[in-house]
């Protein structure tokens, strides 16, 4: 058995995804490690996992409560000045941890694990939680700011992609990755996201190929496996109220802004109008004391959605992949209402599956109420949201598959971690 050392950065859709495969791992005999934010211990030393934190809880809090973080415009930036200070305290951390039997699991900001690879030969498996950040020509993201039209030919779609690399993402990320690789005695690199985050062993996709199917020039040892659908490991306490709303009428909607940041009030107010629009009755969850219950409308702030959404007629959420996944498992129709990152990518896969209707910009409850009418009323919705829930059904469990994968890494017997070869690498 081996050490699974687990970095998961960024919100509860990065790192929920992980703790459900390095459950898995673990069930397996395999003895896990997890590194990820402050505020996320609780639930991780619910799972038994050693918990490393990456960062301190009001530094976290801080930048999720920064609405630089959630403004296109300046998301990247400031998502970045969070990052770079953890990337050396982090590789000294993971040092310090690994020994011959590890193998580094890491989604898309580990860039401490990638160090790891470079300068040790650890094995490390690199995690693409949602599919934008594989950053294809052949398919390229969706982004409010920087969408390449998709019907472009090839050779300007690559080379508009390779100028955002190196004139947008290296200019944020360079100096500061560039500095911790020069502590490190490693040599510079370009293309940091679209090429050198991947790592050299395995990149593993947690996307089934029908939400994104792969692209050419997708890192060529990349595995799918498929949606980890995993929600919270907490045990609810029992909602009467809730279990009473749910049998008192016909099956609600659900509303949810996610870990987004986003104006509560104002977000409840076009909540409450678009369910008097519709006539349909709904459930808001909301971390913030927003919205009181009423005769349409049941406030919560927090209801696994794994067994709420089954019971349910609809989900208006942010995009965020994780509540997709589990819209679809469920296999309910969606409007999505994408705020910043990865979320407007994640919405338009949605929209391209027949699975729901994408609603862009300011919020109100006249677009609202008119998104969530037509994906009501509209059978065709319903109908592919069927079949998202069979094909799901139909697959292999994704923790399984993403914990197949991960074992494939693991050191055999003798091993001997020695320094890799370092090169400029993304050229």
């Amino acid at each position: 058995m081996a050490k699974m050392i687990v970095t998961a950065i960024g919100s509860a859709g990065d790192v929920h995804p992980l703790l459900g495969i390095a459950r898995t791992l673990a069930a397996r005999g395999h003895d896990v490690v997890f590194c990820t934010h402050a505020p996320f211990e609780a639930a991780v030393r619910r799972c038994g996992f050693a918990f490393v934190p990456v960062g301190t809880a009001a530094e976290y809090d801080a930048a999720m409560a920064n609405p630089a973080l959630w403004d296109p415009r300046t998301s990247f930036r400031t998502l970045w000045q969070v990052i770079a200070p953890t990337l050396r305290p982090h590789y000294d951390a993971l040092r310090a941890l690994t020994d011959a039997d590890t193998v580094l699991v890491g989604t898309l900001w580990a860039f401490s694990a990638r160090f790891m690879q470079e300068l040790h030969g650890t094995p490390y498996v690199s995690v693409q939680v949602s599919p934008s950040t594989l950053l294809s020509a052949h398919a390229p993201p969706t982004h409010p700011r920087l969408t390449i039209p998709a019907r472009w030919p090839l050779p300007v779609k690559s080379a508009l992609m390779t100028l955002i690399e190196r004139q947008v993402l290296d200019r944020v990320c360079g100096p500061a990755l560039g500095a911790v690789r020069r502590e490190l005695g490693l040599a510079p690199v370009r293309r940091v996201l679209g090429r050198w985050l991947h790592s050299t062993d395995g990149v593993l996709c947690l996307f089934p190929q029908w939400f994104a199917p792969p692209q050419p020039d997708w890192p060529s040892n990349h595995l799918q496996s498929g949606f980890p659908l995993f929600n919270d490991i907490a045990t609810p306490d029992d909602d009467v109220a809730l279990d009473a709303f749910l049998a008192a009428g016909e099956a609600p909607v659900v509303f949810t802004a996610g870990s987004t940041r986003v104006d509560h009030a104002a977000y409840a107010r076009a909540v409450a109008d678009a369910l008097r629009a519709t006539g349909a009755r709904g459930i808001l969850l909301t971390p913030h004391d927003a919205a009181q219950d009423g005769d349409q409308l049941l406030v919560r702030r927090f209801v696994p959605m794994r067994t709420l959404l089954p019971r349910c007629r609809a989900l208006v959420h942010h995009g965020g992949i994780g509540t997709a996944a589990l819209a679809c498992e469920a296999g309910i129709v969606q409007v999505v209402t994408p705020f910043a990152h990865d979320q407007f990518d994640n919405a338009q896969r949605v929209v391209a599956n027949g699975c729901g209707v994408r609603v862009d910009g300011p919020l109100d409850g006249a677009r609202l109420g008119a998104a969530l009418a037509h994906v009501l009323d509209e059978p065709a919705f319903a109908v592919h949201a069927a079949r998202t829930r069979a094909l799901l059904a139909a697959a292999p469990d994704g923790c399984d598959a993403a914990a197949d994968f991960i074992e494939r890494f693991v050191p055999k017997r003798g091993r001997v971690v020695a320094r890799a070869d370092v090169a400029v690498a993304g050229a």
